[in-house]
């Protein structure tokens, strides 16, 4: 017989993830774990949809989704067969080879997407690594420019590699960590003023701007969405100039704001755009996509060991396929709808506590007020006591990022934990 955990007015069926009877010691974990991360007090071994279980057996509705990568949640049976028969036919082979499923991902991507070529890796930082140094070899072989400088926004996040970190514009991540990558120029986020004199200054001697690199919604910077007006003058810049827009869509692409890319929110095309997280659903893989005028890459330039595997490539077509056959963007406009009214009803309760509500889709932050001491951790942990996973978008936000499968009956669970928290804490 099956196993059943009641969800709000919802049966979910758990008969293929079985209880695991193995002890964890955290201790032992933090003696050999280098600690790189400031980890909760939880140690989860399961999951079911938009549910995972700990090692003590509690369960907890998940809207963090390994930050916004869970696509199809956990142990969707699509992800489960695919990768099931892949690793019983073939699971890595070098790019020496021609490798069809890498072929059937980038085909799909081009048909539902701006771009006309993809390179696959393995996460954003190295999808974000490989735009940075398209968009530098471009500058140098098209552009003539001997010191190409790309700008990027303040609170941006764009990965931890020394150039990704480098581009992000915020110094809590590059401390210590000097020197950094030189070519970069950061300027304040949806400010088109900022962006003119900067190209203006900066085309000095040898230097020039070559590339604008920003997040179509900043993530990591407190869940802030791009202006659509901004953006649109940005591309007739661009145009003009004859400068490069890149698109980091690792955390709102693939489907994540209610579209599949998130510069269809914002009414342009990039000429560049970065995937991962949710590609794969879970799988780790990373692809930077291009317009083909851009496309200067040669054989040998740059490369990826595991870059677009069979195993990698096949967990990803059938993510985009199930996005496709689900209707999972019609579930993500309308349960993010529902969680942003939610939301605003419980800010609307508490206006002492609560700032701001915004995001899109299923991508959503809730401001904290900055004049009090509660902070987005005290938050997240306060409702991780409650059966709800939540995760920090900065210091006074919480960030909402549930798998693309989430319900009705799970959202309302979550704002009713978010209600109850907000009033105790």
């Amino acid at each position: 017989m099956s196993r059943q955990t009641l969800v709000g007015q919802e049966t979910i069926d758990q008969q293929a993830v079985p209880v695991s009877s193995s002890t964890f010691d955290p201790d032992d974990f933090n003696q050999a774990v280098m600690s790189t991360y400031a980890r909760f007090p939880l140690a989860l071994e399961r999951g079911y949809g938009c549910r995972v279980w700990d090692t003590q057996g509690r369960e907890y509705l998940d809207f963090v989704a390994g930050i916004a990568t869970c696509t199809l949640g956990h142990a969707h049976p699509a992800l489960v067969a695919a990768v099931t028969s892949q690793i019983q036919k073939l699971h890595h082979v070098s790019n020496l080879y021609y490798i069809p499923e890498q072929g059937e991902l980038a085909k799909w991507i081009v048909q539902h997407s701006c771009a006309d070529r993809v390179f696959f890796c393995n996460s954003g930082a190295e999808a974000n690594e490989a735009a940075i140094k398209l968009a530098r070899k471009y500058a140098h072989t098209v552009l003539e420019i001997e010191q190409p400088i790309i700008l990027t926004a303040h609170a941006s996040f764009h990965g931890r590699t020394l150039a990704t970190v480098t581009a992000t514009g915020q110094r809590k991540y590059q401390k210590n960590f000097d020197p950094l990558v030189p070519g970069f120029h950061y300027v304040p986020y949806n400010d088109i003023g900022a962006v003119e004199a900067a190209i203006g200054e900066l085309d000095e001697g040898n230097y020039r701007v070559a590339a604008i690199l920003l997040e179509p919604l900043q993530g990591e910077g407190g869940i802030r969405p791009g202006d659509i007006a901004y953006f649109q003058k940005l591309r007739r810049i661009c145009n003009e100039t004859g400068v490069l827009l890149i698109f980091d869509e690792v955390q709102v692409g693939m489907g994540r704001s209610g579209k599949l890319w998130g510069y269809e929110h914002i009414g342009v095309e990039p000429d560049i755009f970065t995937s991962a997280k949710g590609l794969g659903g879970g799988i780790p893989i990373g692809a930077m996509m291009s317009k083909s005028f851009c496309d200067v890459f040669q054989p040998g330039e740059h490369a990826s060991t595991f870059g677009g595997n069979p195993f990698a490539c096949a967990a990803a077509l059938t993510v985009c396929q199930t996005l496709e056959q689900e209707n999972l963007l019609q579930n993500v406009e309308a349960r993010g709808e529902q969680l942003r009214v939610g939301l605003e009803a419980i800010a609307a309760n508490y206006p002492h506590k609560i700032a701001e509500v915004r995001g899109w889709g299923l991508i959503n932050g809730m401001e904290l007020q900055a004049d009090i001491p509660l902070t987005a951790a005290d938050v997240v942990k306060a409702a991780m006591d409650e059966g709800l996973l939540l995760v920090p978008a900065g210091p006074k936000v919480v960030r909402f990022v549930p798998p693309l499968i989430v319900t009705e009956a799970e959202v309302d669970t979550a704002l009713q934990v978010v209600e109850k928290v907000i009033a105790i804490t």
